[in-house]
């Protein structure tokens, strides 16, 4: 995938595996330059290994340069608020990522004087750390002898052992770990870990991987048994998102916009949006847009202008929200426990919103012309996990 840690040294590959001296000679040539790599810091390490958790390295890279410079060390992190944090993070997505970040920050800043613990075990303590995070920040950081075997280097470790088996699964990345520690020297372990990720997100790709550039083909397994290397590792044919169609009511009163907060839990947690939400059985997007909006606010609106129709995509499911913009309410907002706020353009874009929001304001800016709604917004491209 990338990855943070410490520069290679020229330790011994002596009595190692062939594939892991061949994997290890190749990094230091072929390494990519990326932030997380310049000015390393196990702090650094850590944020980009949060971030590269469900974010892939090319759209990671300018939320991670953002993110460390507005917050480049543990102690600027903890003394943030909240809002500030998921505002640096906004657009990355996956935000609990953001608030555990900031969590942490504060326990640490409580608890260890701003240290990063040098051990795995002891890094999964912290909130938003797993057992990948943990092992992947221990090892490239610390130097910690602990496998961290993410998507990719799951994936290349298969083909290399022709692993027909789910590597998903708890009992096949256990097995892949145990074939690691056999066989990589403990004090190359973290150079071993960010190199396995480097070839699987460059060269042994999950479609089409280039073999002919590939340092291991001629021992990997699956390049020298199968037709297509790429038939490994097994996998599940994706099912379909579910699409959710939904209707936001834009309101606008001398000239700011009414934004409610989202919950700090859950699903884009903490962050400011319209009023809006899922179209009921048998309702029209314009009859939901009024609904939701007397529900969340207690406001009524008067004649409703669609504006446009936002698509927007999430791990697991799709969103096409009709936009509609609303003039002079009726009635006093009542949020039923949520906070509100009434804001110009301005701090508009000051507030941390979700990217559906952020796709709105453009058209809500657009000048109005009578009579004619604005067109469809478009779909963007899917994230998923690496």
């Amino acid at each position: 995938m990338h990855r943070g840690g410490r520069p290679p040294r020229p330790h011994s590959t002596r009595g190692s595996d062939r594939r892991v001296r061949a994997l290890l000679d190749w990094f230091p040539a072929h390494r990519r330059s990326l932030p997380w790599r310049r000015g390393r810091t196990p702090y650094r390490t850590w944020v980009s290994e949060v971030l590269l958790q469900q974010t892939r390295v090319a759209q990671a890279a300018p939320y991670f340069e953002r993110f460390v410079r507005q917050f480049p060390t543990v102690r600027s992190l903890a003394a943030a608020s909240e809002q500030e944090v998921l505002k640096a993070w906004e657009g990355a997505g996956y935000y609990a990522r953001a608030r555990n970040l900031h969590r942490a920050a504060g326990l640490l800043m409580r608890e260890r004087g701003g240290r990063l613990p040098e051990r795995s075990d002891e890094l999964r303590q912290l909130p938003g750390v797993g057992p990948y995070i943990a092992a992947a920040v221990a090892s490239l950081a610390f130097g910690e002898p602990v496998v961290a075997l993410d998507s990719n280097g799951r994936r290349v470790l298969a083909r290399w052992t022709l692993e027909r088996s789910d590597p998903r699964s708890l009992r096949v990345s256990h097995r892949l770990e145990r074939w690691v520690l056999g066989r990589v020297p403990r004090e190359r372990m973290g150079e071993f870990n960010e190199a396995l990720m480097e070839l699987g997100e460059t060269l042994c790709r999950p479609r089409h991987p280039d073999c002919g550039r590939c340092p291991v083909a001629s021992d990997c397994r699956a390049r020298q048994e199968l037709p297509d290397p790429g038939e490994i590792p097994f996998s599940r044919r994706p099912r379909a998102k579910p699409l959710v169609i939904g209707a936001v009511t834009a309101i606008e009163r001398r000239g700011r916009w009414l934004l409610l907060r989202r919950p700090s839990t859950g699903l884009l947690g903490g962050l400011w949006e319209f009023p809006g939400g899922k179209l009921e059985p048998g309702e029209t997007p314009e009859a939901a847009g009024r609904r939701e909006l007397r529900e969340e606010t207690g406001l009524t609106a008067g004649p409703l202008e669609p504006v446009a129709t936002i698509r927007h995509e999430y791990s697991h499911f799709r969103v096409a929200l009709h936009l509609f913009r609303a003039r002079s309410p009726r009635g006093t907002v009542r949020a039923r426990g949520r906070r509100h706020r009434w804001v110009g353009s301005r701090e508009l874009r000051r507030l941390p919103l979700p990217r559906a929001t952020l796709k709105m304001i453009p058209f809500l800016e657009r000048p109005r012309v009578p009579g004619r709604a604005s067109p469809d917004s478009g779909s963007r491209p899917g994230r998923t996990g690496v």
